[in-house]
């Protein structure tokens, strides 16, 4: 009975965690707006992508916590590829609507355009 009820636990905190993500304070899939930038790039050493999303809001300087996506115990996501962050913003609500990809010197940053689904 206690295994079980262990495991019935764990699972609905993995199910309620994936549906957390907070950027600038605000829950992703409630944020009150019709399009989103994410912009994403290489982490160094490494192959996961460090994601952050525009959606107008006021960020304050040199604080990138205005920006980031955050789990429920306030750290920052990181995805495996920029399609890994697609899919999750597909989950939270968004399609795809455009890309394209700004070099800085060597390394290159992926902007995605995004809206919520069902909007004309």
């Amino acid at each position: 009975m206690k295994k079980g009820l262990i495991t019935m636990i764990l699972v609905l905190s993995v199910v309620v965690s994936g549906f957390s993500q907070t950027v600038n304070g605000k829950l992703i899939k409630d944020l009150d707006v019709d399009y989103v930038e994410i912009v994403g790039w290489n982490k160094i050493f490494s192959k996961k992508v460090t994601v952050e999303i525009d959606f107008g809001q006021v960020d304050k300087f040199f604080k990138s916590k205005d920006t980031e996506i955050r789990d429920e115990n306030d750290k920052r996501v990181v995805f495996n590829s920029m399609i890994d962050a697609l899919n999750f913003m597909s989950k939270s609500g968004y399609e795809f609507v455009t890309a394209y990809i700004v070099k800085e010197g060597d390394s290159s940053k992926y902007h995605y355009i995004l809206r919520k689904k069902n909007i004309q």
